[in-house]
């Protein structure tokens, strides 16, 4: 079945690497590709207070500026001997970038967003721009990949998926992780960072949920003890040189705890690793 994928740009290099990382994670499947630049004219208020329409100077330029950055990456992909299968919709709107991906993801029945880490201000001590923050909190009907600067694409074999087995796993929560370890053949680590040594009744029960969940493709569970949440995940994905980290971001809880925007800068080592954000289904 044809897979849809949103790959918004800011015609960074960041943003680039993004669209390739996906092209080649999907290189054996049938996907339309969208690739996304929303405009909006910075500037505008210093001239009016209302938002410039189409027409006007403003727009006509921001527009003009986005097609043609859209029509660059369309000849830098023909360029990419890939597989016949995937198909390329450039979409230029104006609109802030949050709600662009929210009228794309409505309108074309969107199934994941695959987007760079850094923007165009790329300052050195944001390892997570804040877009891609806001589109991971935001964005819960969709999954989100984030693509760091850092990570040259090679085929995951290995994914890491955190979890304090306190809440109730759902078998579509975990769709997308499981599709991309089948078709990457890579296996899932499931860490779990534990002050005690017990499980409680209902923490063996979810646990024994993600073992029929993940049924049929290679996994494994691991435990790290009295060591810190952030720093045991990072010291566990850099010794094992780990190639994904996948999160169910449950509104205000596990995920929210480690991705809540001050601590988004310390986490150095996602620098280096693509994040798979999941969301709870109600």
């Amino acid at each position: 079945m044809k897979k849809k994928i949103l790959l918004p740009t800011d015609f960074s290099k960041n943003a680039w690497n993004a669209i390739v990382y996906a092209i080649e994670l999907y290189k054996n499947e049938v996907c339309d590709f969208y690739i996304l630049n929303v405009f909006n004219s910075t500037g505008y208020a210093l001239e009016s207070m209302t938002i410039p329409e189409p027409g006007e100077r403003l727009y006509e330029e921001a527009k003009e500026k986005s097609e043609k950055g859209l029509t660059k990456i369309l000849e830098r992909l023909s360029f990419r001997d890939d597989n016949p299968d995937h198909k390329f919709f450039m979409v230029s709107q104006f609109n802030s970038l949050l709600e662009g991906i929210k009228n794309l993801v409505d309108k074309k029945d969107i199934e994941l967003i695959v987007m760079g880490t850094k923007g165009d201000s790329d300052a050195a001590n944001i390892i997570y721009g804040n877009n891609t923050v806001l589109v991971m909190e935001k964005m819960r009907s969709c999954p989100v990949l984030a693509i760091p600067k850092e990570a040259c694409f090679k085929t995951p074999k290995e994914i890491v998926f955190p979890t304090d087995y306190k809440t109730h796993f759902k078998r579509r929560e975990l769709k997308y992780l499981i599709e991309i370890a089948q078709i990457s053949n890579a296996a899932i680590r499931i860490l779990h960072i534990s002050d005690s040594d017990e499980l409680t009744e209902e923490q063996k029960n979810n646990k024994q949920l993600l073992e029929e969940n993940f049924e049929g493709i290679e996994y494994s569970f691991h435990t790290l003890h009295n060591v810190g949440v952030r720093s045991g995940l990072s010291s566990f994905v850099e010794s094992r040189e780990s190639d994904m980290v996948t999160f169910i971001n449950r509104k205000h809880t596990f995920f929210g705890s480690i991705f809540s925007k001050p601590m988004v800068k310390n986490l150095g080592y996602h620098s280096k690793v693509p994040v798979l954000a999941l969301h709870d289904i109600k």
